[in-house]
């Protein structure tokens, strides 16, 4: 494990040493504090729901975003093969990155638990929906940023990584929402493969274990995925 805190420290430097990271998270902010102000003095609702409903379609575009440089540059720039040479498997460049990923993701994150000290400030805080908005959130952008780091290594342009991670995100958040136009079991089937309708139940505040484990499955399989194009592709 040694190994890979090292990689995903160096990561890291990578973000914070470049504007990558400060634009990712003030863009982030720009985008949720809107939402949620507007809710808040618009409409009048003190409620963290606008924020939860929004962060799942803002991944859409982050995610992809923050990890297309991941290996594409890398293999664009000729880092990859030195890299891969040395001591270390690729789980734990793979792992490295994704932790470099998710520290990314929840450190933005973290920065909106200001509005829930607003919320809680105003009046009740539904403590169980908060926690549940969150830890699906947690789950949400684990298994977006494994995907996200699989399209990245089929690649070496940024480019095609955003496109593609873009696409099997969006896919896989819309993929329940064609439940009514499908037979039923089908309708079944694609609402339990739909990242959106396992955080919209984690929303409830009852932590599910069939949600989790969802999302420790999708992550694990595309990780699994990332690995094998790793291994499969010597250029």
């Amino acid at each position: 494990m040694r190994e890979t805190w090292i990689l995903a420290k160096r990561e890291l430097r990578s973000y914070f040493d470049s504007p990558t990271a400060y634009v990712v998270m003030s863009v982030f902010l720009l985008f949720t504090g809107w939402f949620f102000t507007s809710t808040l003095f618009l409409e009048n609702t003190a409620s963290l729901r606008s924020l939860f409903d929004l962060v799942p379609f803002v991944f859409l575009f982050f995610v992809p975003a923050v990890t297309m440089t991941a290996f594409a540059e890398e293999r664009r720039s000729g880092t990859l093969e030195l890299l891969l040479t040395f001591p270390v498997r690729d789980w734990q460049v793979i792992a490295g990155k994704l932790i470099a990923v998710m520290t990314l993701l929840m450190a933005g994150l973290s920065l909106t638990f200001f509005y829930a000290i607003t919320i809680a400030s105003l009046g009740d805080l539904d403590a169980g929906a908060t926690f549940g908005g969150y830890f699906g959130l947690f789950l949400l952008g684990m298994a977006t940023a494994s995907i996200g780091l699989f399209a990245s290594s089929l690649t070496r342009n940024q480019i095609v990584s955003f496109i593609v991670s873009f696409g099997i995100i969006f896919v896989l958040y819309m993929v329940d929402k064609v439940g009514p136009f499908v037979p039923g079991w089908m309708a079944a089937f694609l609402e339990y493969i739909g990242t959106d309708f396992h955080y919209r139940n984690l929303l409830r505040g009852v932590i599910d274990t069939r949600d989790v484990v969802y999302y420790i499955t999708l992550t694990i399989f595309a990780f699994v995925l990332t690995s094998y194009s790793l291994s499969r592709r010597p250029d």
